[in-house]
């Protein structure tokens, strides 16, 4: 990545926003509380050079806060979530987590690996979601500073045993959160397996380019740099076709308004209650490329999203409902924020057409998305 601060992206001058240019980066560890068994949680603060701010718990990876600055220097937590453990603990949508072992739904809890059958957790209607009932969301991972030549980092592991959740293998996961001088959030994943398994992991942040609890995202502009998506059905569950974005509302290969088209009904993409799709990314080669530009006209905050997967699921937060108190006791209602989720497709187990999600002994799972933060040039 280029250290320079400004810089030309498709039509869009932008400049990176720095909150103090006299901070210094850094790494504090301190109590974040205890799980119900017991178990010690701790939060993580990182802070870059520009005075941006990370705070990540060991309890699923989850990134509780990121502070970042407006086109006027202000500060704001862009991401959703809440002020204390022990919401996190409680049922919630996966407000900011790691997800694994397998991102997104597996129709039926079920698929055929080498021609042997694996069951898993239904835990999304019929279907296996986000890695089931305890998934790496619900997990404390083991927690250590890192040395990284781009920034400061957070290094997070766990060992996922044979038959958690129904999945084969012993899954030995690595998942590293560096919070870089250009004011990048940057996961880079890391797992090798004992035996043949199915792997897809992401991040499941919520962001809100006009801070946390600000209102909804509708007037936020998007671009996903993909022409197809994967059509679903009424559970949700990839059809197995890739289907042309043009003339449709999943159409951004130009920057759009999400609220533009995201009420606009379309049975023919099972297009209901608002964007919750995975797009097929056009991609040239396997190299960490642009996958998704979020921009919000308010702030003239901007989110770029670059990524080695193959797909992103947009979701545009349609099932918040104003029941969930989140940080400094506000609500957040319908649409208060969106999941750009870099992924392998769902249901790739059961979908043979699909790129693999396959790992095996002798190979290696190693996946990076990174999170550009920047502003609009006044």
């Amino acid at each position: 990545m280029s250290r320079s601060l400004t810089g030309v992206v498709g039509s869009i001058l932008l400049v990176v926003a720095c909150a103090d240019a006299d901070a210094k980066p850094g790494f504090r560890q301190s109590a974040f509380g205890k799980t119900a068994d017991g178990a010690a949680v701790d939060l993580y603060t990182l802070t870059n050079s520009n005075g941006m701010v990370a705070r990540i718990t060991n309890f699923g990876g989850i990134v509780v806060a990121l502070e970042t600055p407006d086109r006027d220097g202000k500060t704001a937590d862009v991401v959703l979530g809440f002020d204390a453990l022990d919401a996190y603990l409680k049922s919630n949508p996966y407000f900011g987590c790691i997800v694994g072992r397998y991102g997104n739904r597996i129709a039926g809890g079920r698929f055929t690996l080498d021609g042997k059958a694996y069951t898993l957790a239904r835990n999304n209607g019929a279907n296996h979601l986000h890695g089931g009932v305890k998934g790496f969301d619900k997990v404390v991972w083991n927690a250590k500073p890192r040395s990284d030549a781009n920034g400061v980092a957070l290094e997070l592991n766990y060992l996922s045993k044979d038959g958690e959740e129904g999945y084969p293998g012993n899954l030995a996961v690595t998942v590293t959160y560096t919070l870089t001088d250009d004011n990048e959030l940057r996961i880079d994943y890391l797992a090798t397996t004992d035996k043949p398994t199915v792997v897809n992991l992401t991040h499941h942040g919520y962001f809100n380019l006009d801070g946390a609890g600000a209102g909804d995202i509708l007037d936020h502009v998007l671009m996903i740099k993909a022409s197809r998506f994967t059509p679903v059905d009424k559970g949700l569950i990839p059809t197995s076709e890739l289907r042309d974005v043009k003339d449709t509302p999943m159409d951004f290969t130009k920057p759009a308004a999400i609220g533009a088209r995201i009420d606009a009904q379309d049975e023919q993409i099972a297009f209901g209650p608002g964007y919750d799709h995975n797009w097929a990314l056009d991609r040239e080669s396997d190299d960490l490329s642009l996958a998704a530009r979020l921009v919000s006209p308010k702030t003239g905050r901007v989110m770029e999203v670059l990524t080695t997967e193959p797909g992103v699921q947009f979701y545009s937060g349609n099932f918040l409902d104003g029941t969930l108190t989140g940080k400094n006791g506000k609500m957040y209602g319908k649409r208060a924020g969106l999941c750009l989720e870099t992924q392998h497709f769902p249901d790739s187990p059961n979908q043979p057409s699909f790129p693999s999600t396959v790992l095996r002994p002798d190979g290696k799972y190693k996946s990076t998305t990174v999170y550009k933060f920047s502003v609009l040039k006044p």
